[in-house]
C-alpha cells in the first residue's frame, strides 16, 4: 500500500506525479493543476476510488512528483514521462501502421516525393496517412504529369548522375531530369513548392495559375504549349477529385472521433485541409485507467499532437470537451506557436462531418475487436490459455456464458451464449424469463437460470459425453455439455453455479468458472483469490468478449420485453381493441410515443379501426392521473 506523504510536504503547483511499486517501476503518471488536491484525493476509503485506481494505490510503495511552471508544461511532462516508462496503469495509444503517408524530402537537395510507413523523419513533410495505397500511388501518378519531380531512390539518381544520361522515367515525361541538369535548380523548386502546395489542400491557386497559362499561349497561338498547360490542369483536377469535398468553405481543421468500450478505444483523426480530407489518422487505445470520455479525449488530444506530422490546425473538432479543456487549449497554442480551438459541433457541415469521423472509428473497432478472434492461431492461444490458466481438463472448445438484466427487479431475464472454437454460435444462444424470483435478488435468478438449462441437459442425455449419443430424444437443442460454464460476477455467482452443478451431479464433468467485472478478475472452485490474467491475454479477450456478448443479448431481451409490457399496458382494457389490432396500431404510428402524440380525428380516421375504438384509445392514452397518483395504467407505462 502506498505510503502518504507527510501533511503539507506536497506543493500547491501544477506538475506531474508518479505512484512507483517497491521494486521502482513507475506505475501510473498523472499531471495535476494542484498536486496537492490531486494527490490527496487518492488517500481515501478505497472503496472510494474506481476499482482500477485502488488496485494501483494498493500495489504502489510511494509516490513522487515533478513542479512546473504551467498546466501546459505539467501536459506535457505527462506525455514524456509515459512515453518513457509505459506505465502499466496508464493509457496507451498504438498507432495503426498500416496507413501509409506520401512524404516529400524537402530537405534535400533535388526533394522526392515517396509512400513511406512508420517511422517519421526530420526534414521530410508528410501528407496523410491515407487509407490506400493504392489510391495514393495513382494520385501520385496524376501528379507527376504535372510536377515532374524525381521519385527514384538516391542512390539511382547518384548512379544516373555519374553516367550522364537520365532513366527512363524522363523519357515518357513523368520526371524532368535533374540528375543530367536538364531543369533548373529554381524551376525544380517551384515544383516541388506547387506539389507541396496541392497536398496541403490548396489547389485554388495552382489551377487558375494552370488555366491561366494554358489560355495565355493559346492567344498567342502556341497550341502546343498550351495543350501541356491543358494536360497539367486535367491532371491536377483528376487528382483532386479522388479526395472528397467535406466543407463549403476551404478550412483547416482536425476532427477526432472515438469508439469505446470499457477496455479500448478506436480514434480516427482527419486532417482537413482548405476543405478537403488530406488524411487520416488510426489509433487504438488500451483503457487501462479509468478515464472518463472528457479525460479520455484529453489524453488522446495530448498524445495525438505531441509528435504530429500533419501539425496542429486552427481548430479541432471534438465529440465532447476535455476535462480541462483550457489547459488543452494552452497546450496545443505552444505546439502550433499561434491561436487554437476546441469545438464540439452541433450542426451543420461540422457536425456531418464529426459523425463520419466516428463512423469510422466504430468501423475501425469492430475491425480491430474481430481481428483477433478472426485468426485461428489467435483463437487456438487463447483456448489454449485458458487450459492452462484456469486449469481445465480439457481446452473449452465449448464456452457457455451467462448474465442477468432486470431493471428494479421487474421484466427479470437471463441470457446464454454459446462460443465455439472461440467463435459466436448464435443458433445455440438462449433466453430465459424469470419468473419465480420476487424483488431484486441476481443470485436466485442466476440459480434458476442454471437449473432450468443444465436439468436440461441432464435430461438429454449428453452431459455424459463430448458428442451426441447416438440414441435418445429425437430433438436435441445441444450438441455437447460445456467444456467451460462462465458466470458475469465474483464469488458469489461463482459458489450459485457450484451449488446448481452438484445437486444435478455435474461437478465433475463441467468446469465452472466467474469473470468478475471490476478487475477482470476469475474466480475458480476451491480458492477466494482470483485469478490475473495479463490484459494482453488472448484467453482474457476471449472471456471478456463472451461477458460482453452475454450482456447485450440480456439487455435486448430485456428491453423487448419491458417495451411490449409497457405497450400492452397502456392499452389494456380497450373494448374492441385485441392483441392484433393493438401491434397494427403501435406499428403504424410509430411505436407508443407516436400513438400519444396523434390526435383524436387522426385515431377516427384509421380504415380498419372502428370509429368507437379510435376514441377509446385516445382516452385511454390521455387520462390523466388521479389526485393521489394511483392510477394503476400510468403506473404501469412510466415505471
Amino acid at each position: 500500500m502506498v505510503t502518504r506523504p507527510l501533511p503539507g510536504s506536497i506543493p500547491d503547483a501544477p506538475g506531474s506525479y508518479q505512484f512507483v511499486d517497491a521494486d521502482g517501476r513507475v506505475l501510473y503518471v498523472g499531471k495535476a493543476k494542484s498536486l496537492r488536491q490531486r494527490l490527496n484525493s487518492y488517500f481515501q476509503d478505497p472503496l472510494g476510488l474506481a476499482p482500477r485506481t485502488a488496485q494501483m494505490v494498493q500495489q504502489a510503495d510511494h509516490v513522487e512528483w515533478m513542479v512546473v511552471a504551467t498546466e501546459s508544461e505539467a501536459l506535457l511532462l505527462e506525455h514524456n514521462l509515459i512515453k518513457q516508462f509505459q506505465p502499466r496503469f496508464n493509457v496507451r495509444l498504438k498507432d495503426d501502421k498500416s496507413y501509409p503517408w506520401l512524404a516529400v524530402t524537402v530537405g534535400d537537395q533535388w526533394p522526392r516525393p515517396a509512400v513511406v510507413r512508420g517511422r517519421k523523419r526530420s526534414g521530410v513533410r508528410y501528407f496523410g496517412p491515407y487509407a490506400n495505397v493504392g489510391a495514393i500511388r495513382e494520385t501520385l501518378d496524376l501528379l507527376l504529369r504535372s510536377f515532374p519531380v524525381r521519385t527514384c531512390s538516391d542512390t539511382k539518381f547518384r548512379r544516373h548522375e555519374r553516367l550522364g544520361r537520365p532513366c527512363l522515367l524522363f523519357h515518357i515525361e513523368r520526371c524532368s531530369g535533374p540528375c543530367v541538369g536538364a531543369v533548373a535548380s529554381a524551376e525544380y523548386d517551384r515544383m516541388v513548392a506547387d506539389l507541396v502546395s496541392f497536398l496541403s489542400g490548396d489547389t485554388g491557386p495552382l489551377e487558375k495559375g494552370l488555366e491561366a497559362a494554358m489560355r495565355e499561349a493559346s492567344s498567342a497561338l502556341d497550341f502546343e504549349k498550351a495543350s501541356v498547360f491543358r494536360d497539367k490542369l486535367a491532371a491536377v483536377r483528376a487528382a483532386d477529385a479522388v479526395r472528397q469535398m467535406e466543407l463549403e468553405r476551404p478550412e483547416d481543421l482536425d476532427v477526432l472521433g472515438v469508439a469505446e468500450d470499457e477496455l479500448e478505444a478506436a480514434v480516427q483523426v482527419f486532417h482537413v485541409r482548405s476543405g478537403k480530407v488530406v488524411g487520416r489518422l488510426a489509433l487504438f487505445v488500451d483503457k487501462v485507467e479509468d478515464l472518463t470520455a472528457p479525460q479520455l479525449i484529453e489524453r488522446i488530444l495530448v498524445d495525438v499532437y505531441a509528435d504530429s506530422a500533419s501539425g496542429v490546425p486552427k481548430l479541432v473538432l471534438v465529440p465532447t470537451m476535455p476535462s480541462d479543456a483550457d489547459a488543452v487549449i494552452e497546450y496545443l497554442t505552444e505546439r502550433r506557436d499561434g491561436p487554437v480551438a476546441l469545438r464540439v459541433p452541433l450542426r451543420g457541415p461540422k457536425r456531418s462531418l464529426l459523425e463520419t469521423v466516428e463512423h469510422n472509428a466504430r468501423d475501425a473497432f469492430l475491425r480491430h475487436r474481430m481481428h483477433r478472434t478472426s485468426d485461428h492461431n489467435s483463437r487456438a492461444r487463447a483456448l489454449e490459455s485458458l487450459q492452462r490458466e484456469l486449469a481445465l481438463p480439457d481446452a473449452p472448445l465449448r464456452i457457455e456464458c451467462y448474465d442477468m438484466s432486470h431493471l428494479q427487479g421487474t421484466d427479470y431475464v437471463g441470457s446464454m451464449v454459446v462460443f465455439e472454437d472461440g467463435l459466436p454460435k448464435k443458433s445455440d444462444y438462449r433466453r430465459f424469463r424469470v419468473d419465480s424470483v420476487p424483488g431484486n435478488d441476481d443470485y436466485a435468478a442466476m440459480e434458476e437460470v442454471l437449473t432450468r438449462r443444465l436439468t436440461a441437459l441432464v435430461a438429454e442425455g449428453t452431459a455424459d459425453a463430448g458428442h451426441p449419443p447416438t440414441e435418445g430424444p429425437a430433438k436435441r437443442r445441444f450438441a455437447y455439455p460445456p467444456q467451460l460454464l462462465l458466470l458475469d460476477g465474483g464469488l458469489g455467482q461463482l459458489n450459485v453455479g457450484v451449488r446448481v452443478l452438484a445437486s444435478l451431479g455435474l461437478t465433475e464433468r463441467i468446469p465452472i468458472a466467474s469473470l468478475a467485472k471490476s478487475f477482470e478478475e476469475i474466480y475458480r472452485p476451491g480458492s477466494s483469490e482470483p485469478i490475473r490474467l495479463s490484459r494482453q491475454s488472448d484467453g482474457l479477450y476471449l472471456l471478456q468478449r463472451l461477458r460482453d456478448e452475454a450482456h447485450r443479448f440480456a439487455i435486448s431481451y430485456h428491453r423487448t420485453l419491458r417495451g411490449k409490457r409497457m405497450t400492452v399496458g397502456a392499452l389494456d382494457g380497450v373494448t374492441g381493441l385485441g392483441p392484433k389490432r393493438r401491434a397494427r396500431l403501435v406499428e403504424q404510428f410509430g411505436g407508443l410515443a407516436g400513438l400519444r402524440r396523434a390526435s383524436k380525428d387522426q385515431l377516427v380516421g384509421v380504415s380498419w379501426l372502428p370509429a368507437g375504438v379510435g376514441v377509446a384509445v385516445f382516452d385511454r392514452l390521455h387520462t390523466p392521473l388521479s389526485p393521489n397518483g394511483s392510477n394503476e395504467m400510468r403506473a404501469r407505462v412510466d415505471g
